[in-house]
């Protein structure tokens, strides 16, 4: 009878989108369970972020994608060496923008980084987000200005 692999992940998820999700069906296809660590309210403003979704609605989100077995709040940095125990994992991965930050995981499970999904991820959704709503004011500020300066002809005439 073969050990079943347990492969462990963290992250905010927030804005699902599918970089995320081609990021935990390649993570589920390293083990049989995938278990996702998502970082709570509170530690992402240590880190200084701030999640467009609450935790319990992050963690809703991911825990109903069909690759995720289980998810878990992660109020920490530290954490992550009794939750491999914790939760029996045999593979530790992240994405590759994290490699090397935690090989010293090494000495109690494999740890693997994986390349992110290419022209995707959640700060730059936040930021087209961001530009379209910029851009919408200058449009109709820039509407007003044009029907200001109408009446204004108008007026004159």
């Amino acid at each position: 009878m073969s050990e079943i692999k347990t492969v462990i992940t963290y992250g905010t998820f927030d804005l699902f989108h599918v970089g995320h999700v081609r990021l935990l069906k390649r993570l589920s296809e390293l083990g049989d369970k995938l278990i996702v660590g998502i970082s709570s309210d509170e530690f992402n403003a240590v880190k200084g972020k701030k999640s467009f979704f609450s935790y319990e609605e992050r963690a809703e989100i991911v825990e109903s994608c069909k690759y995720v077995t289980q998810v878990f709040p992660e109020h920490n940095w530290q954490q992550k060496q009794d939750d491999i125990v914790k939760y029996q994992a045999n593979i530790f991965a992240m994405g590759d923008d994290w490699e090397g930050k935690f090989d010293e995981l090494n000495d109690i499970c494999e740890v693997v980084y994986l390349s992110r999904t290419q022209d995707i991820s959640t700060t730059d959704i936040k930021n087209a987000l961001a530009k379209v709503d910029n851009d919408e004011l200058d449009r109709i500020e820039s509407s007003l200005h044009d029907v200001i300066e109408i009446v204004k002809s108008l007026s004159l005439r």
